[in-house]
C-alpha cells in the first residue's frame, strides 16, 4: 500500500522526498489542485469514495497519515 502511495504523489511532485516529509498541506508542498488529483488516484487506485468530510489537513500531511485514512475507509467499506 505504501509504495502505490508513494508513486501517486511522486507523479504529482517527483523532487520531493515523501517519506520524510510529515506537513504536506502544512507546508505547502501539495497545494488545493495537487489534493484534487491525489484524491481521484487514491479513490481509483484503491477504490474508495473520500468524501469532503475528509478533506481535512491532518489526513493529507504525510504518508502515514494517507494511509490511515485509507485504511480507515477500507475497514468502514
Amino acid at each position: 500500500m505504501e509504495e502505490k502511495v508513494l508513486a501517486i504523489l511522486a507523479a504529482l511532485n517527483p523532487d520531493v522526498d515523501f517519506t520524510a516529509e510529515t506537513n504536506l498541506i502544512d507546508d505547502d508542498i501539495l497545494d488545493s489542485f495537487d489534493i484534487i488529483t491525489l484524491v481521484g488516484e487514491l479513490n481509483d487506485t484503491f477504490k474508495l469514495d473520500i468524501g469532503p468530510q475528509h478533506l481535512l489537513p491532518e489526513n493529507f500531511n504525510s504518508v502515514t497519515a494517507i494511509i490511515n485514512l485509507i485504511k480507515k475507509l477500507q475497514a468502514e467499506g
